[in-house]
């Protein structure tokens, strides 16, 4: 807030400014310096005007003036400048910070009088509490009061303080504007010196904008000369364009006048083909309407047959369900059986179908052959093989000779001896004719063989080779280029011949010499054929050869008009030839008959007028033969005329249709035999045989002409004998009957096969009368009742003249049926058009009687139009087929009962088409509470078609519903269909209606969860709706109870199934869907499965049995074995298969294992009710039910889709519980199971995590699982309590989950030895023999225990401890050795038996010690422990024993050694030096007298020494061991009792010595008393013991 005030002296300001040094200073202002002027402006400027060069000088000048400013100005100017703006700056910052004070000065002023003001409320609040003597609230003010006080005198210091900095501010304001007033000339002058540098930037921009204008102004005129040189070149361009315009449209119209001319031809060829088309689409049409009929006909045929092969394959079905329950009630295997039925049948039938194609192939065949011998007969008949001459005469005259043979009626010569010579030529009996014709009639001469004779002689021999392959012109060559050559070649050759003519060709002068003559010779130069025969083929051989200088040419240019049709040349272009080089031409000759015309044209006929022409046959040869004129679709044999000509005239006049109703029949069992069904097998073998029937006399039959055909006919005379050298006229009729063009081929035959067939054909146009109808028929195709259908006629007229036209339709049909108008004139030449109207009503059929056919429902209405001055009117036909528009719903009435809120009812209604066209339909209106599908009920229904639709209706509250359901059609026709339901509030509801369970595998288990809600909260019917049923009363509120009601043998498990809701409360239920094999099927395939396992066995028996008589009697065995078991198992075997299948069955899991795999999955919809009753389940009595209302029914869809599961166990015979039985605790037991994928992808595997501190352990968890591919899983049982404990392994995959239940007991092992202290103490015993003895462990668990016996000597740690200290070397407390002195053989001291074994449940195992030390020692022990599984130590035993060297022992006092032996080795004596050698062992004795402070007596202190005598089976002398002890009245003195002192001891036994010291009167207690004696024993040697007793007296505790 606060600032620094500051004054600037004039010192500081000038110190603030920039020196030279420390700042580059640009001495020249840009703006300050002249450019030079382009040199492009030089001559521009010496141009302009002489005031511009004035100014400039001006200028010059001035810029001259300004460069003399010196550059101390400059610097001291700059410096200014910048002071100035210093100033200006300062003193708008001092400026802003005056106000901000003064604002700040304002606020404290205002907060200062705020204060002020409190301070006096408090004041009057003060006065006025002390007043009221109220110390509490006048001490709080009195707080307040000074709190405001320290304020306001904080804002008075603080105003002080704002005011001086205002004043300091306000004076540095001051001081600056003087400073500024001190610089105010030196600020005025920078403005005129700006003002000057601004009017130069002015000049100078004013110079460069006149240099610009002139620049412009020249680059304008060099625009303008481009202009105008463009301009010339576009001139010149488009003249040369306007030029090739020019041409082109003249090019162009010489285009479009050929295109016309092209246009023109396709256009006629386009109306023909369109004319074609169009009698084709009539034929079409007509086929079409004929086909239509034909399948009416079959489809109805197709449902009786369709009808027939149902009832047929009903009846079949249930005879084989009668067959299946026999057989199974006979035990046996009812689909083996149909199995085999089937394939038998099957069998049957490709039997019969093979014979059946037998007998057809057959027939085929004999067809076949009986065609070929036909044919042949009839090749045989028209080629008889003529005679050869024997005599030499020439040719000539033998074909004289035979044509006046034949005249007179000679018969021919003998074959015989006409073959005899084989140079003689066949001269056959020929009619030498020759054909006169006005037109020239072309022949395929590519049919001419080239195999038939040739009965030309070349004129030089060799030039007929048999090689040489004549050149065949094709078809298309020919039919490109005519024979006489194309118009072009024509002008080309008139050009040339005219240059011949005038001499204008070149002369050919070679070496000197001019070329004169024929350019080609030919050889030879004449060809005359003479002695011909007709219909035979003549040929010969030209060579051309050039004769000029030079290459040359030559082409073939035709044949003569005349000899066109005899003459045939065959010329290859050589293309260039040089001279002297030749070519061959190939002429053909054969003669034939012609007809003086092909091509017969009657022009235009009126229709019902008649007119003929004439054809002239003519024969130029000199032999007679018979002819015959018949159609060219006729067949004719000229060696039996009379039969055939009966036949051609029976099948064409009489009865013209004949063929095409065969065929149409015949086509129309064709079409039944397609449509067939399967069943109609003998129906098609019938109608086949008939089909083989007709068609050999469909064969014979002469084909008939068409209608159109018969219009043009043959005159009276169409048959008979021409003579040689004569001719014959023949008359063709035209009669038009149908307008058209009409054509007609015919066909002239004869007799002599020699004569081929000639063709003609002639042609004609009817014309109609004047005024017609392009359509005769006028197809309206399907119409409904009561709906306007139009059309347009239109009539043509070919009249110069108008014509006066009336319409009359048939008076049955006028009130259905207009033509408007119904008068009219047509002008001419021209069309006029007609509107028909067609309004069927229903009265339709009884008003056009004849007209309409019931049946088809087909309307055919005649129509007439007359015409003015022509007597024949003008018809037409209105053909429709007029149906109804009736939609038909069923039922029309539909009661939906009681429905809840919750749920939705659907039915199902029928929608029936009864007409023939399809019609588009929708239910409209419909409530919002009901619902149609499929479409929401709309759509489009075909015609005689019928549609189930759904009406679903879902109540939105609790009501008596009546609605009804209206469908509208296209033509808005409507039908209705009344509704009634009641609607349902049910007092509970759930939370979810409908569940859908994923696809779960066989075995697996899907868990959903929904709730169960009771909302009735209140009776107030404004908050919400009350649960009731329809009208009736309200339910009350209070617990509301249900249960589910699930249907029995289901896979769903609910729960809880029953229960109570209070209201505002909701009850979770979990549902369970876990799909299982059916225990009836299972239990059915088990049964299968066990039957085959005893019908195996016998027959196995049988077979070793019958081995030799097998073969002979194996299908009657077969039978005999397959029906002997059931027969002997059907009363019997289910009850005793029941009784023998368990679910652990062997049977049982292979059959579930096997239907696993083969399931193919499977979806069930269940719909579990829930029933709802008001009150408390707990309220009821126990066999007391609820009243549950049936109209309050909750449905729970449940979806539940089971699929086979995607991995299978193939071990454990397929049970997912693997029981690990009973292991002990702290022990492990694996087992492994093998999965398999069997589906057909391959799967990652995943595994859920099993309690990590449980008892279970997946060892090899396996990540994938391919295809077909089984792996093996290992799991562990390590139980670590005595408990029974389960777990769940999931192994999930994405196509299912495969739940494994694990299962183990943990036993404890319990065991108990017989041992009391764990300490087997083996006595003392003679060195180098053993003693024996026997202990039992008792297993106490149910566990089998395997056991191991090991002795601590014996253990693998016995090497480490013996690397250690001697124990003898520390303390006593610190000796912790278990395994004592050890034999000096090696051998252990101490075995065990038996070592390891098992011990059952509640048994006892019984072990044998053996002790055999191999010298002296007291101190042999060791460690037996029992270890059980290899792991678990059980007991641990401590074996002991010593060892003698004589059979006497002393056992007692107090140790006086260490249980150690020395690590020296003490030779053994003799006997002899034993004794010698013998010492004297003490032992020691003490005694402790417990002394007490009471009076009661204080028993002595005893002490016991055993003496004993060790059994050995060595003999010995001795067979006791006495001992006796010295001094035992001294020491009765010192207090001891010694009982006995003297004794024996039998082997075996032991003796008690017993010692007793009470102190004496003179005992001193501070010096304990210590007294010795001997202790003598004798056996098999003498020992003697010094016995050392040290007594003492001891305080009592």
């Amino acid at each position: 807030m606060e600032e620094p005030t500051a004054q600037f002296s004039d010192e500081e300001l000038m110190d603030n400014f920039p020196t030279m040094d420390d700042e580059r200073i640009q001495l020249e202002a840009p703006e300050f310096e002249v450019e030079p002027l382009p040199v492009g402006f030089q001559d521009a400027t010496a141009l302009g005007c002489s005031c511009l060069a004035k100014e400039e000088e001006g200028n010059a000048e001035k810029v001259k003036k300004m460069k003399k400013t010196t550059i101390k100005d400059k610097v001291e100017a700059f410096h200014l400048r910048k002071s100035l703006n210093l100033l200006d700056k300062l003193h708008e910052e001092k400026d802003l910070f005056i106000q901000k004070t003064r604002g700040e000065l304002r606020v404290c002023r205002q907060r200062m009088d705020l204060l002020n003001k409190q301070q006096e409320s408090l004041a009057s609040e003060i006065s006025a509490e002390r007043d009221a003597n109220n110390m509490a609230a006048m001490g709080r003010l009195q707080a307040a009061s000074r709190r405001l006080h320290a304020e306001l005198e904080n804002e008075k210091d603080l105003q002080s303080k704002i005011t001086a900095m205002l004043k300091d501010s306000e004076n540095s304001m001051w001081h600056i504007e003087i400073q500024k007033g001190q610089f105010e000339d030196v600020r005025k002058r920078n403005e005129e010196e700006a003002e000057a540098r601004q009017r130069s930037l002015e000049i100078h921009a004013a110079q460069q904008l006149q240099k610009e204008k002139e620049t412009l102004e020249k680059v304008e005129r060099n625009r303008l000369l481009r202009a105008q040189k463009s301009l010339h070149v576009q001139k010149e361009l488009g003249q040369k364009h306007q030029k090739l315009v020019e041409d082109a449209q003249k090019n162009h119209r010489i285009a479009v006048k050929f295109l016309k001319a092209s246009l023109g031809r396709i256009r006629e060829r386009e109306q023909e083909e369109e004319m074609e088309s169009r009698k084709h689409m009539k034929q079409r049409m007509d086929a079409v309407l004929a086909l239509k009929n034909s399948i009416t006909a079959s489809r109805e045929t197709l449902k009786k047959f369709q009808a027939w092969g149902q009832s047929r394959a009903e009846l079949a079905k249930q005879k084989a369900l009668t067959e299946k329950e026999v057989i199974l009630a006979q035990g046996g295997d009812a689909f083996k059986h149909l199995v085999h039925q089937r394939r038998h049948q099957e069998l049957e039938a490709q039997k019969r179908a093979f014979e059946e194609e037998q007998k057809l192939r057959k027939q085929e065949i004999v067809s076949r052959i009986l065609k070929e011998e036909a044919e042949e007969e009839n090749r045989k008949k028209k080629q008889h093989p003529p005679p050869k001459a024997t005599d030499g005469r020439t040719l000539r005259d033998k074909t004289w000779k035979y044509i006046s043979d034949f005249c007179e009626g000679k018969a021919a010569m003998p074959a015989s001896h006409l073959l005899e010579n084989e140079i003689a030529l066949r001269p056959k009996p020929t009619c030498l004719l020759k054909a006169i014709s006005s037109e020239s009639m072309q022949m395929d001469l590519g049919s001419i063989s080239t195999e038939e004779e040739v009965l030309a002689e070349p004129d030089i021999p060799g030039l007929w080779s048999k090689e040489y392959k004549t050149h065949q012109v094709s078809k298309k060559d020919m039919e490109q280029k005519p024979v006489g050559g194309t118009k072009m070649d024509k002008d080309i050759l008139a050009r040339t011949m005219e240059q011949l003519r005038g001499g204008v060709v070149h002369k050919q002068v070679v070496s000197g010499r001019e070329f004169k003559g024929r350019p080609f010779n030919s050889k030879p130069e004449v060809i005359h054929f003479k002695d011909f025969d007709i219909g035979k083929v003549y040929k010969k051989k030209i060579t051309l050869i050039n004769a000029t200088y030079t290459i040359n040419y030559c082409k073939l240019v035709g044949v003569e008009e005349n000899l066109k049709d005899f003459i045939h040349i065959d010329f290859d272009p050589p293309g260039p030839m040089s001279a002297g080089m030749s070519c061959e031409v190939l002429v053909t000759f054969k003669p034939m008959l012609s007809l003086d015309k092909e091509l017969i044209e009657f022009g235009s006929y009126v229709v019902g007028e008649t007119t003929s022409r004439t054809i002239t046959l003519t024969n130029v040869g000199g032999l007679g033969t018979r002819f015959k004129f018949l159609l060219d679709s006729e067949f004719f044999e000229m060696e039996e005329p009379q039969p055939i000509m009966k036949i051609s005239s029976l099948y064409t006049c009489e009865d013209k249709s004949l063929y095409e109703k065969i065929i149409t029949s015949l086509s129309e069992q064709q079409l039944d035999i397609n449509e067939s069904s399967p069943v109609d097998i003998p129906s098609q073998k019938e109608s086949e045989k008939d089909e083989m029937e007709i068609m050999p006399a469909a064969s014979v039959i002469t084909m008939a002409p068409s209608e159109e055909q018969a219009e043009i006919t043959l005159g009276e005379v169409t048959e008979g004998e021409i003579g040689p050298f004569s001719s014959v006229k023949i008359p063709i009729i035209f009669t038009p009957v149908i307008p058209g063009e009409v054509q007609t081929k015919f066909k002239v035959m004869f007799k002599n096969s020699q004569c081929p067939t000639l063709y003609f054909r002639a042609t004609g146009i009817a014309v109609d009368v004047p005024v017609w109808v392009p359509r005769a028929t006028v197809d309206l195709k399907i119409c409904m009742y009561d709906r306007l259908y139009q059309d347009s006629i239109i009539v043509h007229t070919r009249s110069k003249a108008a014509l006066r036209l009336k319409f009359e339709v048939c008076k049955e049909l006028r009130g259905h049926m207009e033509l408007l108008p119904e008068t009219g004139y047509i002008q001419a030449q021209s069309s006029y058009s007609v509107q028909l109207k067609f309004l069927p009503r229903h009265s339709l059929p009884e008003d056009a009687g004849k007209y309409f056919d019931e049946n088809s429902r087909v309307l055919e209405a005649p129509m007439t139009i007359w015409v003015a001055d022509q007597n024949k009117p003008v018809g037409f036909t209105v053909q429709a087929v007029v149906t109804t528009s009736d939609l038909e719903i069923s039922p029309l009435e539909i009661n939906f009962g009681y429905c809840t809120i919750y749920e939705a009812i659907r039915t199902e209604i029928s929608l029936s088409n009864l007409s023939l066209l399809p019609q588009e339909f929708g239910f409209v209106g419909l409530p919002k509470y009901v619902d149609i599908q499929p479409n929401d009920g709309f759509g489009t229904i075909l015609p005689l078609e019928t549609l189930q639709l759904d009406v679903i209706f879902q109540p939105i509250k609790a009501k008596e519903y009546r609605f009804e359901l209206i469908c509208k059609s296209e033509i808005n026709r409507c039908f209705k269909v009344s509704c009634q339901a009641v609607g349902v509030h049910p007092p509970l509801e759930l939370s979810h209606y409908q569940i859908k369970f994923s696809a779960t595998a066989l075995c697996g288990t899907t868990v959903s969860r929904l709730y169960v809600i009771n909302s009735h909260l209140s009776m107030n019917k404004l908050t919400h709706s009350l649960p009731r049923i329809g009208s009736e009363e309200a339910t009350p509120v209070g617990p509301t109870s249900f249960e589910f009601l699930l249907p029995p043998n289901s896979p769903i498990t609910i729960s809880p199934s029953v229960g109570t809701v209070l209201p505002g409360k909701k009850c979770l239920v979990q549902v369970v869907f876990q799909p299982v094999l059916p225990h009836e099927v299972i239990l059915k395939e088990a049964m299968q499965i066990l039957n085959k396992e005893k019908e195996n066995k016998p027959f196995q028996k049988e077979t070793v049995q019958r081995k030799e008589t097998w073969k002979p009697s194996m299908p009657v065995v077969r039978v005999h074995n397959r029906d002997r078991p059931s027969r002997a198992s059907t009363p019997h075997t289910p009850e005793l298969h029941r009784q023998e299948l368990s679910v652990s069955s062997n049977e049982y899991q292979a059959a579930q294992a096997n239907l696993a795999r083969s399931f193919q999955g499977k979806f069930d919809r269940i719909v579990v009710p829930c029933v709802v009753a008001s009150g408390d389940i707990k309220d009821r009595k126990e066999l007391e039910p609820l009243s549950f209302s049936p109209h309050n029914t909750l449905y729970l869809e449940l979806w539940c889709p089971a699929v086979a599961p995607s991995i299978v166990l193939t071990s454990n015979k397929g049970n997912s519980v693997l029981n690990f039985g009973d292991i002990a605790v702290g022990h492990r037991s694996i087992k492994k199971i093998t999965l398999q994928n069997i589906s057909p992808e391959d799967l990652a595997l995943e595994f859920s995590v099993l309690s990590p501190n449980g008892p279970f352990v997946l060892i090899n968890p396996s990540r994938k699982l391919c295809s077909g591919e089984s792996q093996t899983l290992a799991l562990s049982f390590s139980p670590h309590e005595s408990t029974l404990v389960q777990e769940i392994l999931d192994i999930i995959t994405k196509r299912g989950t495969l739940s494994l239940t694990l299962t183990g007991t943990g036993v404890a092992s319990m065991i108990t030895c017989s041992i009391e202290g764990n300490i087997l103490n083996m006595g003392y015993v003679l060195a180098r023999e053993s003693v024996s003895t026997t202990f039992k462990l008792q297993n106490e668990s149910s566990l089998l225990i395997k056991f191991w016996m090991q002795l601590e000597s014996l253990s693998k740690k016995r090497d480490e401890t013996r690397q250690q200290l001697p124990k003898f070397l520390t303390s006593r407390e610190q000796r912790t050795e278990i395994v004592g002195t050890q034999n000096h053989n090696g051998q252990s001291v101490f075995s065990v038996a038996p070592v390891e074994g098992l011990m059952h449940p509640g048994k006892a195992q019984e072990f044998t010690v053996t002790f055999s030390p191999d010298h002296e020692s007291l101190y042999f022990s060791d460690l037996l422990q029992v270890v059980l599984f290899e792991k678990k130590v059980s007991h641990q035993i401590l074996l002991k024993g010593a060892a003698r060297e004589h059979m006497m022992f002393v056992e007692g006092g107090d140790p006086l050694d260490v249980p150690v032996e020395s690590l020296t080795v003490i030779p053994a004596l003799d006997t002899e030096h034993r004794e010698e050698a013998e010492e004297i062992k003490p032992i020691l004795v003490t005694l402790n007298y417990v002394q007490f402070d009471t009076d009661t007596p204080i028993p002595p202190a005893t002490r016991e020494l055993q003496v004993g005598c060790i059994r050995t089976t060595q003999p010995s002398p001795r067979k006791t061991v006495e001992f006796s002890l010295d001094g035992v009245a001294w020491l009765q003195h010192k207090g001891f009792s010694i009982e006995p002192s003297r004794a024996s001891v039998e082997r075996g036994q032991t003796k008690t010595i017993s010692i007793s010291w009470v102190p004496p009167a003179d005992f001193d207690p501070d010096h304990p008393l210590m007294v010795s004696t001997l202790l003598q024993l004798r056996g098999d040697g003498k020992e003697t013991y010094k016995v050392i007793f040290v007594a003492q007296v001891v305080a009592g505790i």
